[in-house]
Order: structure tokens, then sequence, then C-alpha cells
């Protein structure tokens, strides 16, 4: 379906629902329904597809959207659909399961949110799947005096494949001259993981947890931080990753596919995935070795054109131009 009048082109547009709307999922969502609706496309976000009148269905996520896919396949078995994949599905659920597989079975395009993703795919996938990677609008700040505190943002709702803990476990231990603190943002939806934080903080004084922040709080500390860390154990992207990319903050990464695919394979700043000791290594000479520091500025500014907001657009406005 290639529209000649874009006004009358109806988008539903599935984003399955989370434990709370500020998810990097939902984040996703929102801004793809904005792209979507700039461009003049008339968009309908839904939490799931019930037969609403529309010409393309995009769906986020595999496996839960399922439903809403074969639904949509159904009623509508002439227009087409999109099936954006989300970390769970790259990296478990299309392994794992018939329903998320049956979804890439029956979607006319696929999304990867970044290029790695196509090592989880079978090949004869690939001519129907196209990359694009997310965005994030510049957000400039100015970190504080790196001699007086070293300033490492650790971003995420509390979740075992973001391995939440990781980075306040790998400062317990730093030496006493270190000036690095920890400031973890995100909401702990079990309470066991609020439990462990306010135990962690009891006994680590390098760790605040400061819980759930509005998105535009959470960007405006990041951007005024030294350093981003992310741990997860599976990424299909990372919003986190991005809007540090966007402030011109560089990160330490767990060394996943997910986050290869859009920092590179010879980023510096990699550590491998569970590995506290290599984690509290990188972060020390990140807080003490400057070129070093400056070489993690300069790769991920390097990479930063990935995430251009006017990228995105047009990558999003060519794939519904050829579907």
């Amino acid at each position: 379906m290639a529209p000649d009048n874009t006004s009358t082109t109806r988008i539903a547009l599935v984003t399955p629902t989370g434990p709370t709307r500020r998810t990097g999922n939902r984040i996703s969502g929102g801004r793809w329904a904005r792209i979507l609706r700039a461009s003049g496309y008339r968009v309908k976000a839904l939490d799931r597809y019930e037969g609403e009148r529309c010409d393309l269905l995009i769906a986020l996520h595999a496996r839960r959207s399922h439903e809403s896919v074969r639904r949509f396949r159904q009623l509508r078995p002439d227009k087409p659909v999109v099936v954006v994949l989300t970390g769970t599905d790259l990296y478990h659920d299309i392994h794992v399961d018939e329903n998320a597989r049956e979804s890439l079975r029956l979607a006319d395009r696929l999304v990867l949110l970044q290029r790695k993703g196509f090592d989880e795919l079978d090949p004869e996938l690939h001519d129907k799947t196209r990359v694009i990677y997310q965005s994030a609008e510049p957000k400039p700040g100015r970190p504080g005096d790196r001699k007086r505190r070293f300033t490492v943002a650790a971003v995420g709702h509390m979740r075992s494949e973001k391995d939440p803990f990781r980075t306040a476990t790998a400062v317990r231990s730093l030496p006493a001259a270190s000036r690095i603190r920890v400031v973890h943002i995100g909401a702990a939806f079990e309470e066991s993981f609020a439990r462990r934080a306010r135990q962690e903080m009891e006994k680590n004084p390098r760790y605040r947890w400061v819980g759930e922040w509005p998105h535009w709080k959470t960007r405006q500390f990041m951007a005024r931080s030294h350093l981003v860390s992310i741990t997860s154990r599976m990424e299909g992207s990372s919003n986190v990753l991005c809007e540090a990319l966007a402030s011109g903050v560089p990160v330490a990464a767990s060394k996943i596919s997910g986050l290869i695919g859009t920092l590179g394979d010879d980023y510096p700043g990699y550590y491998e995935f569970g590995d506290t000791a290599g984690l509290k290594r990188l972060l020390l000479r990140a807080e003490n070795d400057l070129p070093f520091y400056e070489s993690l500025a300069h790769h991920c500014a390097e990479v930063a054109p990935l995430v251009n907001p006017e990228r995105e657009i047009a990558a999003w406005r060519q794939l519904v131009g050829e579907t």
C-alpha cells in the first residue's frame, strides 16, 4: 500500500500494556505516533487491535501483539502488517514461542531497532526486514566538576533482564579516593526490588535510588551526568542509550548484541554482562583516565547521528510508503 493521500490513510499502532505508561516501549510507541501524525497519517494508538477500521497495522512485540496481528490479518487480509521486534522477541520469544514465530510469518514487514537483530532472524525473513534506529531529541547538559564528584546515571525500571543492581554492586568497594556516585532512576514493580534498593542505600553510600521520575527530569539528569551505565541482559535497542548519545554523554555498556548493534563492535566502553569486577574497572578507568573517558565520548559522538530524529522520521515515512 503506497497511499496517494496520507491524510486518508488510517494506521492502528498497537503497543501492549505494561506495568507503567513510562516504559521504554511506551516511550517508543508515543514517539512513533507523533512521527506518523506529523507525516500526515491518521494514527490510532491502541493496547490491542479489536477490529477498528484502518489501512495498516503497526504492532510492537511479536509475542504480546500476536492476537492483534492474527485478528487484523483475518479481518483485513488485503491490508499490510508491520511488526516491530523487541529484545524479548529477538533474544527469547521467536526461538521458543509459536505465537511469536507466527507473527513473523504474518507480517509484511519486520522492523529491527538495531542492525545486529538480523543475526537472530531466519535468512528468509531478511528481505522483508528493515532497521529503524530509535531517536532522541538533543538535551545538552553540563556535568559538574569531575574532580569533586563523578556522577553515574543508572536509568531503567527494575526488572531482572536489566540486571538493575549491577552498577550499585560494582561501586561498593571502590577506593576511598574515588568520587563516583551512582544515581538509580526507575520504578520497582516488585516489593523485593524496592527492599533491596533500600538495603543497598543503607550499606552503600555511593548508591542512591530515587524511584521513577518524569521523563523530562530523567533526561535532564542524564545530560548532567558524567556517564550512563547500561547493564542489560537483553535489549532490542535502548531508549536510554539513544538519549545518552543525543545528550553527548558516554556510556558503560554490557557487551550484548542489542547494544553492539548501535555502538558498534569496537566500542571501548563494554564490559561482559554480569561481570561486576569488569564493570568496576571500567567505571574507575572512566573516572581517572581522562584520555580513555574522552575516547568513550568521541566514539559516542561518532555514532550519535544514528539517533538523529530526522533519520528516524525519514525511515518511518519510507517504510509506510513501501508497504
